[in-house]
């Protein structure tokens, strides 16, 4: 009886991920930590690659971007300055009857009012504040408070003046950062979407008052294109604006860029126009210039920000979301990961055909020529159809078969992900094809003294 291949689904992703290294449950051993994730030896290579990528697109090829890496904690007049310590809140209602708590606007339509869990009725709501709180030194008493950051956007505010002075850019121009946040999320879950320790990717773009509308529409289309540089499909992306009643105390306006998630649409990055309010309320609070030199008019001005703000875990669980797939292999299901090669964690796989002596020699010298251009992972353990399998799953787009003959001829077999296509080439020339495959190049496309060793018929 042939397999049916299905949809992706949470419950599938987490397992897999789990199976393969991707993600773990944090504290597993002693049962976990509600929404607190550990990435495994693949997932962290995963989710190296998509920050290098959004650094490189932001900062790197930019000329009117620099970059910032700032405290976690901070002086907490920080906090009362941005409006946090007083309006960073969400509503939180508790059920009477068995006490499970929830975020009154999160509630599902169905629930029509009732604790979806038992069909309790809810206490009213009250505002819960999301920050953190800590002390700092070894006394706990008010005068030690501090906070861990919900957000490294006002890490930049704060530090205006520092990069204006010692990087001499000019309006309009940008500061990024990547960094750890922390919010005590009332309701957490959906895996990696929503968890209390997350990672962000922020951009704070000073422009000149009056350009603002123009370079919020610019941001958001240099954030939609950047999905697609990953491999997001554009069918799973959308733009929603937020409406007046949805704006956050700072925002003149805002869109969310949003993904088509297992669970329905969900906020993958929000791009926000803040004004000019952080800048001005540092500046009421510390007593200190954020203001920036037009030499045009010779008048100090405080600039407008465009705030591009996207999750690190999001955008992983975007890219694993749209790179799974399930598909017809004779009487199975192949199961594998379609990641584009910029963000695959692993890019090549050296796969001896057998762990014989003399074999096993010459696959280690294949994969020691190769470890120092791509991400790549030797396996010799079980079948080699077993191992295919297991790349696929990983996500790998190409694996090098060493087999007998290549003793004999010097050549090795490259096995393409998603075509199943193979290829024959000489040893001495596989970096530089590999090179070429993960750029873009065709798998049938030869090098010289190559061959085609196997074209596959899908399904077959």
């Amino acid at each position: 009886m042939t397999a049916t291949p299905g949809k992706v689904t949470m419950e599938k992703l987490v397992s897999l991920c789990q199976r393969r290294g991707f993600i773990f449950p944090s504290s597993d051993i002693y049962g976990g930590l509600s929404s607190c994730w550990d990435y495994g030896p693949v997932g962290v290579e995963l989710k190296r690659n998509v920050k290098e990528a959004w650094w490189r697109a932001n900062v790197r090829d930019r000329d009117d971007m620099v970059g910032l890496d700032t405290s976690i904690l901070m002086n907490p007049r920080v906090w009362e300055a941005s409006g946090h310590v007083t309006a960073f809140s969400d509503p939180l209602v508790e059920c009477k009857k068995c006490h499970q708590r929830f975020r009154a606007d999160d509630l599902p339509p169905e629930a029509e009012g009732k604790c979806p869990n038992c069909g309790g009725d809810f206490t009213e709501p009250q505002q819960f504040n999301l920050m953190f709180k800590t002390f700092i030194g070894p006394v706990e008493d008010a005068a030690s408070v501090v906070y861990l950051r919900p957000e490294t956007a006002q890490g930049i505010f704060v530090n205006f003046a520092n990069v204006l002075n010692t990087s001499r850019k000019r309006l309009p121009f940008g500061i990024a950062q990547i960094g750890k946040s922390f919010r005590n999320e009332i309701t957490t879950g959906n895996f990696i979407f929503r968890s209390r320790e997350f990672e962000q990717m922020e951009i704070e773009y000073f422009v000149r008052p009056g350009t603002d509308d123009e370079w919020f529409a610019y941001w958001t289309n240099e954030r939609l294109k950047f999905y697609g540089s990953l491999g997001i499909r554009k069918e799973n992306l959308r733009l929603r604006q937020h409406g007046q009643d949805e704006l956050a105390h700072y925002s003149r306006c805002c869109s969310d860029i949003e993904y088509n998630f297992p669970m329905g649409w969900a906020e993958l990055e929000g791009i926000a126009n803040r004004g000019d309010y952080d800048l001005k309320q540092h500046m009421e609070y510390s007593g200190k210039g954020l203001t920036y030199l037009d030499e045009a008019t010779n008048q100090h001005i405080v600039p407008y920000v465009i705030e591009p703000s996207a999750g690190v875990d999001r955008t992983v669980l975007a890219v694993l979301c749209d790179a799974y797939d399930e598909e017809p292999d004779k009487d199975e299901i192949r199961v594998l990961f379609h990641f584009h090669p910029d963000v695959a964690p692993v890019k090549v796989a050296v796969l001896p055909l057998s762990r014989k002596e003399n074999l096993a020699a010459c696959a280690k010298d294949v994969y020691a020529s190769l470890r120092p251009c791509f991400a790549t992972q030797y396996d010799d353990t079980q079948s080699i159809g077993r191992r295919y399998r297991r790349q696929d799953e990983l996500g790998t787009p190409y694996c090098v078969t060493v087999d007998f003959q290549s003793l004999e001829d010097n050549m090795a077999t490259i096995r393409e992900r998603d075509t199943m296509n193979q290829i024959r080439v000489p040893t001495a020339a596989l970096a530089d094809t590999l090179a070429k495959k993960l750029a873009g190049e065709d798998i049938l496309v030869l090098p010289e003294g190559g061959v085609i060793w196997k074209e596959e018929t899908k399904g077959g």
